[in-house]
């Protein structure tokens, strides 16, 4: 046993290991073996057995035989890899073909060992596929936080259309062109420009947001393109404007509809010329900026009714982005709560629950003139007063008025959405263990599969993340 015992490796020890075999002396032996080694293990009978164990308790890695009575291996392979996919699975057969193993490694198993085994062996193949194991969590957490520091994690919305904007976004931030966003206030104009800049090949560079809507006409130019000393009251130093912080990286332009006229001509010439001219001085100063640029108003009409340059709109509006508003998109609401709760919980330090059905049913009948904004400020609010509970109808501003007005033929599509979007939500916080999501909701896992079904939301976690997944 000596070279036996030279195999067990230090920090692997101490792993759970659940084994699925039907023959008991082989079962025994190889529990023992394993625990001689340092790992916790626990026997199942059969695949049936294997499944329940794995459902009560997660595993660091499970050794399954190929035929078993009740459940085979290749069945409790795919369960696994349905309940908990992250966890390797070894499977072990006397009845090796190239075809059983190619269909094992397919259906996600970490290894393939054959009968009669020998101890080495398995405990070389056992220690790898913890390591398989720790590299796919250690994989997925880099992955998740990677998106975590992405603009693009704070873009939430599964309905079609913002899944396309999304895939838009994706391709903006590959190139240079200027971008015109356009949507409601409070639609996400510049998380979207954010999203663009730093998810592309100038993130290393400035991104500087500009409201021109805030600036007061008199410092517009000033602002913008920067001014020397002594150019007006005022000016006590030189100082460099917007463009030039942008320079090499992103300019976002919010409330462009704002802008006089004299003040769209001098931009358009930057535009065409690439050069900046400060207030008061003669000299041009080259620049190279990308411009992105949104508006609430509709800047064809104001062309028509003369408030705004044809030409200066032909510039801007290389590749358009129209953002819809909150109402229109529904189905993203659930989720979008579920999020500011997580960030406001967060950052009150405050245990709020969750959200209430008839909260849920409020938020989803309301028609959130304020779009995405306003549904945040809302959940920071409700956060203030729902400490130790979930958030009701009463923490809300408009709650008690929705309630009241609640059309009866919507409440339960109402009540549909927010189930839908709820499940999806505790599965992504639970990284798509099924076993603890259930665990979470307070339902058995049959009853989640059913609800799967019924709710129409995919198995394939790739076609969730994706946003294919529609009511």
């Amino acid at each position: 046993m000596a070279d036996v015992e030279q195999a067990g490796v230090s920090g692997q020890r101490g792993k759970s290991i659940l084994i699925a075999e039907d023959e008991t002396l082989l079962r025994q032996s190889l529990a023992e073996l394993l625990q001689q080694e340092g790992y916790q293990v626990v026997e199942a009978g059969n695949g049936r057995e294997a499944f329940d164990l794995a459902i009560k308790q997660p595993f660091d890695l499970v050794i399954t035989d190929m035929r078993m009575p009740e459940m085979d291996g290749m069945t409790l392979l795919a369960r696994l890899q349905e309940l908990a996919a992250q966890t390797p699975v070894i499977v072990v057969t006397a009845f090796g073909t190239v075809e059983s193993a190619v269909a094992a490694m397919r259906g996600g198993a970490a290894d393939y060992l054959l009968k009669p085994m020998q101890f080495d062996e398995v405990l070389m193949r056992v220690r790898r596929a913890l390591e398989f194991g720790e590299m796919r969590r250690d994989r997925r957490f880099l992955t998740e936080q990677l998106a975590a520091q992405s603009a693009f994690h704070n873009l939430i919305g599964e309905s079609p259309g913002m899944q396309r904007l999304f895939d838009l976004a994706r391709k903006l931030s590959g190139v240079r062109s200027s971008v015109l966003i356009v949507g409601e206030s409070g639609t996400g104009k510049e998380l979207f420009a954010r999203a663009i800049h730093y998810n592309g090949i100038s993130r290393d560079k400035p991104f500087v947001a500009v409201n021109c809507g805030a600036i007061p006409e008199s410092l517009i130019e000033s602002e913008l393109f920067g001014h020397r000393r002594g150019a007006f009251t005022g000016a006590v130093s030189d100082r460099i404007g917007y463009f030039e912080a942008a320079n090499g990286g992103t300019l976002f332009l919010d409330e462009m509809s704002t802008l006089p006229l004299a003040v769209q001509s001098s931009l358009l010439r930057v535009l065409e010329e690439r050069v900046v001219i400060p207030v008061g001085d003669t000299r041009a100063r080259p620049v190279d900026v990308r411009i992105i640029a949104a508006s609430n108003q509709d800047l064809h009409l104001l062309v028509r009714q003369g408030t705004f340059r044809e030409d200066l709109l032909y510039r801007l509006d290389v590749v358009r982005l129209a953002l819809p508003p909150l109402r229109e998109r529904r189905q993203d609401i659930p989720r979008l709560a579920h999020h500011f709760l997580a960030k406001y919980t967060r950052e009150m330090n405050k245990r709020v629950m969750g959200i209430s059905n008839g909260a849920m049913r409020a938020m989803l009948n309301h028609e959130w003139r304020g779009n995405v904004r306003e549904l945040e400020n809302v959940i920071e609010r409700a956060v203030i007063f729902a400490e130790g509970r979930d958030i009701g109808v009463e923490d809300l501003p408009f709650g008690a008025v929705e309630a009241q007005n609640e059309p009866d033929d919507d409440l339960k599509e109402a009540v549909r959405q927010f189930e839908r979007q709820h499940i999806l939500f505790s599965l992504r916080r639970n990284n798509w263990d099924k076993a603890a999501t259930a665990k979470q909701l307070g339902i058995g896992l049959s009853s989640l599969y059913r609800k799967l079904d019924e709710l129409r939301i995919p198995k394939d976690l790739e076609e969730i993340d994706a946003g294919a997944a529609t009511p």
